[in-house]
């Protein structure tokens, strides 16, 4: 697989991740939050929580499937740029903060989401 099908693959598991948190009330604040320190795909509001999302997408559950892809390492990454993005941006600090991973997996006859909320804390 290219760059090319990579990316798209990661464009479509963003938009299912989006379309599935919208379904279940959440609201969108910022898509693909980038800095020197990582990125964070989705930031969410639910009610008066802010929802950092992490989204992988797969072809299958190989490996751990994509939820196990979220290693120690990324969420250090994830957790920089979210303190990055509450200081660039002082009015979202006053609402608590939770990390999210919305695992894809692009099977037949069709992709499932795995929402995981709280998945992993500072």
């Amino acid at each position: 697989m290219d760059d090319r099908e990579r990316k798209a693959i990661g464009q479509l598991g963003e938009e299912l991740a989006l379309a599935h948190l919208l379904a279940h009330g959440l609201k969108p604040l910022i898509r693909n939050y980038r800095c020197k320190m990582g990125e964070l795909d989705l930031v969410m509001m639910e009610r008066e929580v802010l929802v950092l999302v992490e989204v992988r997408t797969r072809a299958n559950n190989d490996y751990g499937g994509a939820a196990a892809s979220v290693d120690w390492k990324k969420q250090h990454r994830l957790v920089l740029a979210a303190e990055h993005l509450r200081m660039k941006r002082a009015e979202l600090r006053r609402y608590p903060a939770r990390f999210d991973v919305v695992a894809i997996t692009t099977g037949e006859p069709k992709a499932t989401v795995d929402w995981i909320k709280n998945a992993f804390t500072l």
